[in-house]
């Protein structure tokens, strides 16, 4: 049984690695109270004695190659369990693709960033393992949000780390809200983890973030801590304001924060969505240009088949540029500067 090992050491990363796609659940009780539940590979609750207000989803490791996050997230999981840390809050943590870690690439066939709300039964269905996975990850997700009864404050930050460099090295979206407002305090708790920019959605997606926030009500952004490194060659330090922020987030009662500044931050609404339609699709910038780089109107982006797409104003920045997504899905994110304005509250 793998609880032994799991107690002593606190080390859920290797375990889950070990079992790529199911492990048996199993569930313990630290010494402070804190109730441990393993819901399946890569996925553990801790419920504290004393609940707090918040229920936290913590994700990493949707793309198996941004391994920053994991490694925060695995860090923090082990205090918890070597009771370094003591929990305030419900706490969810989920190593989305561990089969994907193993190989060291973004996926194993389907980009699982692409499968929430419902879409991994959409088309052929659920016809490989990430999409299995992704409807798992739901299925735990919805059972965490709406276990406990009455008011309850639901967050969930999906931790990544992008292919490309970037002008603002930390950024975080946040997803379509249906006309919601966007909240100063969300912007603040960023700011604290470094990251002061932050990209406005304004449609539906596919994306984890996107799910809990439209499904749940929950305060989901994802959130790019920096650029794709190999496990273990991380500078770590790079980190530090993040992995601070989400200790103070699970173990204390509130997070005070001063008084808002916008200045304190940058903020793009997004332009548009280019999607890949053709097999033959370029991009007319070199691998080398970076996240947030702008370009002027007139100026070419991308050729899709026959069609080619230019800026459409100056000034449209770029984000998350693949070529080589899937047909139909995002190869560019464009965006352009906003003020932040009466739709913060």
């Amino acid at each position: 049984m793998y609880l032994d090992n799991l107690k002593r050491t606190g080390d859920f990363l290797t375990l889950t690695r070990q079992h790529e796609w199911h492990l048996e659940a199993s569930q313990f009780e630290l010494n402070n109270g804190t109730k441990v539940v393993v819901r399946d590979t890569g996925v553990i609750e801790f419920t504290p004695a004393k609940l707090g207000d918040k229920d936290i989803v913590l994700s990493s490791g949707i793309h198996g190659n941004e391994t920053a996050p994991i490694e925060i997230c695995a860090e923090l999981i082990e205090k918890l369990i070597r009771e370094e840390l003591t929990a305030a809050h419900r706490v969810l943590f989920i190593f989305g693709n561990p089969a994907s870690m193993n190989i060291e690439k973004r996926f194993v066939e389907e980009n699982m960033n692409r499968l929430f709300s419902g879409s991994h039964s959409k088309g052929e269905g659920i016809v490989n393992e990430e999409r299995k996975r992704a409807k798992k990850l739901e299925d735990y997700v919805r059972d965490f949000f709406t276990h406990v009864d009455g008011e309850r404050v639901r967050c969930h930050y999906d931790l990544h780390t992008a292919i490309r460099g970037s002008k603002n090295e930390k950024f975080a979206v946040y997803p379509y809200l249906h006309g919601k407002p966007w909240k100063k305090s969300q912007l603040q708790f960023l700011g604290a983890c470094g990251v002061n920019t932050v990209l406005m959605m304004q449609s539906p997606a596919t994306t984890f973030s996107y799910f809990s926030s439209n499904e749940f009500g929950a305060d989901a952004f994802t959130v790019e801590l920096g650029q794709v490194q190999p496990f273990g060659q991380n500078d770590m330090v790079k980190f530090i304001d993040a992995k601070v922020t989400l200790e103070a987030l699970i173990s204390q009662n509130a997070i005070k924060y001063g008084e808002f500044n916008a200045g304190d931050y940058e903020v793009f609404n997004v332009h548009r969505t280019i999607n890949r339609t053709q097999d033959d699709f370029t991009l007319a910038f070199a691998d080398d240009v970076v996240n947030f780089e702008s370009f002027n109107k007139g100026e070419l982006l991308a050729k899709d088949g026959e069609n080619h797409i230019f800026a459409e104003v100056d000034g449209e920045a770029i984000i998350f540029p693949n070529a080589s997504v899937a047909i139909g899905q995002r190869a560019i994110l464009t965006v352009l500067p906003m003020t932040i304005d009466e739709r913060f509250v």
